[in-house]
């Protein structure tokens, strides 16, 4: 894919972020406001799979959904909203097919975040897996507009797959990666979902600061690196 047709299609996905969910946090259903973090290592960051309590520390991990959550409930502390973190180590596309009926679709989420794409690429480097980007946006698209059919009302947010040129990130990623990235803000375009650009804002970081303070394998955020996706969750989703 060329810059063009990337910067389009980001324009396209940036366009509809701009749906707000102040309005659905704003009126709570009787049983409170669902918020579900999906993905794969970087949203899973270490949580106790064992805790599938709502606003529980361990089952939110060290990462981003622990700092979002933390942040947001204690701002509103009257909003009624439960924070639920699925991620799993390790998740493709197809892995998020597989769970999505228990991990997604029975919790009933009002707001669902997803992050997920750096394994569809990574493991082609290291685990024999095949799958190709149009596998991954076919898949993609169809896990979103699956969830659409069952949750017409859930507020998507995308957050765009990432790396950092550090530790295992070379140039055997490029430029694959940079499609698989294109093909996530397409994914969001058409799902009508928020779409975070967090390629962008690191690239941003790195100018400064030395790409390892972010993330010190070129995938996995550092502390730093989660706050920082932290805050662009809570401005993407006017938290």
């Amino acid at each position: 894919m060329s810059r063009r047709d990337f910067v389009a299609a980001a324009a396209t996905a940036a366009a509809a972020s701009q749906l707000p969910i102040g309005a659905v946090t704003n009126q709570a259903p009787a049983n409170g406001t669902v918020v579900l973090f999906q993905g794969d290592s970087i949203t899973d960051a270490g949580r106790n799979r064992a805790s599938t309590d709502a606003n529980s520390a361990g089952a939110l991990g060290s990462g981003y959904p622990l700092l979002v959550a933390s942040a947001v409930l204690a701002a509103r502390p009257g909003g009624a909203l439960r924070f639920y973190n699925r991620g799993v180590s390790g998740n493709k596309v197809p892995d998020l097919q597989q769970r999505w009926t228990t991990d997604t679709i029975d919790l009933k989420p009002d707001v669902l975040s997803i992050l997920i794409g750096v394994n569809d690429f990574w493991h082609k480097l290291d685990h024999g897996y095949n799958g190709t980007v149009q596998d991954y946006e076919q898949q993609y698209s169809a896990l979103l507009d699956a969830t659409r059919e069952v949750l017409p009302h859930v507020h998507l947010i995308v957050l765009e797959p990432f790396v950092l040129r550090t530790g295992a990130v070379d140039a055997r990623w490029f430029p694959e990666f940079d499609q698989r990235r294109a093909a996530a803000a397409r994914v969001a375009a058409r799902a009508r979902a928020t779409f975070v650009p967090l390629q962008t804002v690191f690239n941003q970081q790195t100018r400064a600061t030395p790409p390892e303070y972010w993330a010190a394998d070129g995938v996995h955020p550092t502390p730093a690196g989660h706050a920082v996706i932290a805050e662009q969750w809570r401005r993407a989703a006017h938290l």
